[in-house]
């Protein structure tokens, strides 16, 4: 069976700008991961090059063994990649209801289990985008992403600018997110203790590069080490 997503010699960026050099990653089905480093060192940009949002330079990506790395993001979406970007996204003039149904693909992810998921957003069908807390819109997105069914979910800093009780909530999605079935996922986490809990498997990256792709135990259990990967320079 192939792994659910793979990048090989992956080097990309923005226009010729390039972030990211040398990025060899697989995840297998079912699998979950957890992506961390200080800001600027090209987490984001990984998630957004897996998605087809920048520029190639190098390398190639295979999503289920399919080669993506040329196709459009809308194909990339349809052939199974779900996406939660750091800034949301949510449509802010449209319902919620309208947000889901907008984005809903036949699957096992269907309304009635996005919203034992997430009960408010059942409270909240028709509040609009922006009649909703930062906490709501973030599992808004979540919800979003489930429904177009993805076999590869990844998600951008979904804990960013939460309250801690908030953000104790969205870590109990994610633990449960973690274990339904073959879905995998990438989760990139300014969090270092949120990143470490959701998954056994950490990368840490530095400047574009992997500097370290291994069990999250570790890094629990050696703060130092853990702080000496961070700041790598």
């Amino acid at each position: 069976m192939p792994e659910a997503l793979l990048l090989k010699g992956v080097s990309a960026g923005y226009g010729e700008t390039h972030v990211l050099e040398g990025i060899d990653l697989t995840l297998a089905q079912g699998e979950s991961l957890s992506v961390i480093g200080r800001n600027g060192v090209g987490k984001s940009t990984l998630l957004e090059t897996i998605m087809g949002h920048t520029t190639l330079h190098a390398g190639e990506i295979r999503l289920r063994g399919d080669a993506i790395g040329a196709a459009p993001a809308h194909q990339r979406a349809l052939a199974g990649l779900g996406y939660v970007p750091q800034e949301r996204e949510i449509f802010p003039s449209l319902s919620v209801r309208e947000n889901l149904e907008l984005c809903a693909r036949p699957g096992a992810w269907t309304l009635e289990r996005v919203f034992e998921l997430f009960p408010n957003l059942a409270t909240r069908l028709g509040n609009a985008g922006t009649q909703l807390s930062g906490g709501e819109q973030q599992m808004l997105a979540i919800a979003r992403a489930l429904l177009t069914n993805p076999t590869v979910l990844l998600m951008d800093e979904p804990t960013e600018g939460l309250a801690p009780v908030i953000v104790q909530a969205l870590s109990k999605v994610l633990a449960r997110l973690r274990g339904e079935g073959d879905l995998s996922i990438v989760l990139v986490e300014q969090n270092s203790r949120v990143a470490l809990d959701f998954s056994e498997r950490t990368v840490v990256m530095d400047r574009g590069r992997l500097v370290y792709d291994g069990a999250s135990e570790r890094l629990r259990r050696e703060p130092d080490y853990l702080a000496s990967l961070i700041a790598v320079q």
